[in-house]
């Protein structure tokens, strides 16, 4: 074993190692659309006073997080997103309304004295024009009581705690007790009541949270006029249940927003469905991890056994660094864990491929001297091809959010591990069973030395392709026209994160009839719900934003209909988050066709830069296409899925022309047409088995991810299929006309 082996040896197994200890005793963080809970997306909003600004944020979080700690919710998180928002994440939390209405309050506790009954109740929170500073609220009974400027607010308080007096007779109540000037505020508030006969109105103290009156006790008989309740402490009463007495307790104790926030997206999941969703991508992973490495074993042999044991080696090494990174899993960003595990596939493929010409084309004598020629000569085009899928990884982690941000997260780290697999894992397991005396007679075993099936029919036809780019070319056109033709006519479906609205989805007992429920919900006064069935004993509901009241009322009407419907995902985004999220996914696609052709130019030529973005523009007009044509939503997943058809594609056209930039240094006087069309015969072998490879996990997703990732998996299938195409017959034949038009060069080294 040579000195290098040895520490690629070393190396393999000290990561191992690692990844096992981590895997062992770091559990991966499940985010909420896996392990349950509620998502609550919070933003700031300036008031005449106050400007909504990082500081007012801030402040606005620590205040927040005072009242989740009063929730007693388990491993809440809150963290500040840009200037002005703030994420909520409530893990267990299946009820949004009363989250959201105890995180939204402003809670701007004032103590008020009473200076009469107004005349009418129509005057409520309506300024007297005589005494500005006077207002008018009505008292728990409804009565209109006209109160002085404030004496006290909840700044003076010290504490506040939520008690029940069974002895007593008072029930649930909140005691409060105030500090500093407080307490002599609260004496002279109450003692200028006392001044008051029992019974006068202004004998009361008016307690008012947030412009409504809660309380307005009558100062006791036993105080006296002037001197007032000195103990600083009184008691706010009313019909309080448990719930809301410790909810009013923590908003006074928690303080005053600095600013106003509303909600603005709004996510909820049963944990039912994570659990599921977690099962099934476990399924689909074994399942398409098991079809992919027999796959490879029968076409690559031992090398196959071998690759298949460094998918393993993946597996373990990518889960551990989420682990380790402290990163969030969420479902697509699990549905990418186990998409990476098909592109761990790519290098191997594309090693064992060079190793294959090595061995029979170019005679090397030995298949050791091959696989070491292979991982040598394989190397530029794993590492452009893996680049550009970490340029998407970066995109979606830097201008999506939420799950997707997720989904970028693990994609990248599985493109690091893919690399870190191939390259030192498998090259160490493969160089050592090459050197053994047992592989050494028996060459074929070893699965290198030998073309393959899919090299010898090419060979032998010999194909033209590039003598009929104008027919391609056509082809490439009838498809955009087609795709296009369904975008104009039957229209893209937004989903609810680019439109803004709100999205409910319920299991039943049973089939429910879409028709009956959405002609139910437009007798109800929602004539613009989007009512489809989602699997056998599944129910979706799409609707303009809705106030928590409404929701109530729709889930009333669909278990009116189905007998019983429970809540599995309830998401709410704003119209102005909508429209943000929109702009995002169009600058998103924007920067990263833009990121390719930067990235491709400065590696090869802007030619082959320019027929490489044209061939991905290609790419996803046509899955936007296919997808208006079914029907099917266009959201942040479905971004999610169109990015990495993006890296997919650029990946197979970087293979390419990575050959055509090799083959032209060997054979300069050849025209280019000639030198495509030999890239193309030794390169689709590697096309075709890492597309198969790709192709048994995104069936296995597709099949067994359930309803939350057939979409996901099938926009990868159809970009799978589509890019495989235009990778091959338009960004070539794109290339060679965009040649024919400029000033002859030969291409070199690095052009």
């Amino acid at each position: 074993m040579n000195r290098s082996l040895r520490v690629r040896a070393l190396l393999a197994l000290a990561v191992i190692a690692l990844s096992l200890y981590i895997t062992v005793t770091v559990p991966v963080r499940l985010g909420l659309d896996l392990r349950g809970g509620t998502q609550l997306v919070l933003q700031t909003r300036s008031t005449p006073t106050t400007d909504a600004d990082s500081e007012a944020t801030d402040r606005t979080l620590e205040v927040l997080r005072g009242r989740i700690d009063g929730l007693g919710v388990a491993e809440p998180t809150l963290v500040r997103s840009g200037e002005d928002r703030i994420i909520v994440e409530l893990p267990g939390v299946q009820d949004p309304k009363r989250a959201a209405d105890v995180l939204g309050r402003t809670a701007q506790l004032t103590f008020h004295p009473v200076l009469g009954t107004a005349d009418s109740a129509d005057d409520a929170s309506r300024p007297l024009p005589k005494r500005p500073r006077d207002h008018v609220l009505p008292d728990e009974s409804g009565t209109p009581l006209r109160l002085g400027a404030a004496a006290l607010t909840g700044e003076d308080v010290k504490e506040a705690a939520a008690r029940f007096d069974q002895q007593g007779g008072a029930g649930w109540h909140v005691t409060v007790d105030f500090e500093g000037d407080g307490r002599a505020g609260w004496a002279r508030l109450t003692g200028e009541a006392a001044c008051h006969p029992a019974g006068d109105p202004a004998r009361r103290v008016a307690i008012v949270l947030d412009d409504k009156v809660i309380s307005s006790p009558q100062v006791d008989p036993s105080v006296a006029c002037r001197t007032g309740i000195r103990d600083g402490a009184t008691q706010i009463t009313g019909s309080f249940g448990p719930e809301e007495a410790r909810e009013l307790s923590l908003l006074v104790n928690g303080g005053a927003l600095p600013v106003p926030v509303e909600t603005v997206e709004q996510r909820t999941v049963g944990p039912a469905l994570g659990a599921q969703a977690i099962s099934a991508s476990a399924w689909a992973a074994a399942i398409g991890t098991a079809l992919t490495s027999l796959f490879i074993i029968g076409v690559y042999r031992l090398m196959g056994v071998l690759a298949a044991v460094g998918l393993a080696c993946y597996g373990l090494v990518s889960y551990a660094a989420l682990a380790a990174l402290g990163a969030t899993l969420t479902l697509p960003g699990l549905a990418g864990f186990v998409l990476a595990i098909g592109m761990a596939v790519d290098a191997n493929v594309l090693v064992f491929e060079r190793a294959r010409e090595e061995y029979t084309a170019r005679r090397r004598p030995s298949t050791r001297s091959a696989l070491t020629a292979g991982f040598r000569n394989a190397f530029s085009a794993i590492a452009d091809s893996n680049i550009t899928t970490l340029i998407a990884a970066a995109l979606l982690f830097f201008l999506a959010s939420g799950p997707v941000r997720g989904f970028g997260v693990t994609l990248g780290i599985g493109v690091l591990a893919s690399m870190f697999s191939a390259l030192v894992i498998t090259r160490v397991l493969a160089e050592v069973a090459v050197s053994r005396p047992r592989v050494r007679r028996r060459p074929r075993l070893t699965g290198i030395a030998t073309t393959g099936a899919v090299r010898d029919r090419l060979t032998r036809s010999n194909p033209r392709l590039m003598y009929r780019s104008r027919r391609w070319l056509t082809v490439s056109a009838a498809a955009l026209v087609l795709a296009g033709s369904g975008i104009a006519v039957r229209g893209i479906d937004l989903g609810v994160e680019f439109t803004g609205g709100r999205l409910i989805e319920y299991t039943t007992t049973g089939p429910v009839d879409p028709d009956r429920v959405r002609t139910a919900l437009a007798d109800a006064g929602f004539p613009r719900a989007v009512v489809q069935s989602s699997g056998e004993t599944g129910l979706t509901v799409r609707t303009d934003p809705l106030t928590n009241a409404e929701e109530t009322e729709v889930t009333g009407t669909v278990r009116d209909l189905s007998g019983r419907a429970d809540k599995v995902r309830d998401e709410l985004i704003g119209p102005s988050l909508g429209e943000e999220l929109r702009r995002g996914a169009l600058i998103a696609l924007a920067v990263a066709l833009g990121a390719q052709f930067v990235y491709l130019a400065a590696r090869f030529r802007w030619v082959f830069g320019t027929a490489a973005v044209v061939a991905l523009a290609h790419d996803v007009v046509i899955l936007v296409g296919v997808f208006a044509w079914l029907g099917r939503p266009v959201d942040g997943v479905f971004l999610a899925a169109l990015l990495t058809v993006i890296g997919y594609s650029v990946n197979d056209s970087v293979v390419l022309f990575d050959r055509v930039r090799e083959l032209a240094r060997e054979s300069p006087g050849v025209s280019l047409p000639d030198i495509t069309d030999r890239a193309i015969v030794q390169t689709l072998p590697r096309t075709v088995n890492t597309g198969m490879g790709a192709a048994f996990i995104l069936t296995a997703l597709a099949v067994l991810g359930g309803s939350s990732l057939t979409d996901f998996a099938m926009a990868l299938l159809i970009g799978l299929v589509v890019g495989t195409y235009s990778s091959v017959l338009t960004a070539a034949p794109v290339a060679i006309r965009l040649h024919r038009s400029t000033p002859p060069r030969q291409p070199s080294g690095r052009t």
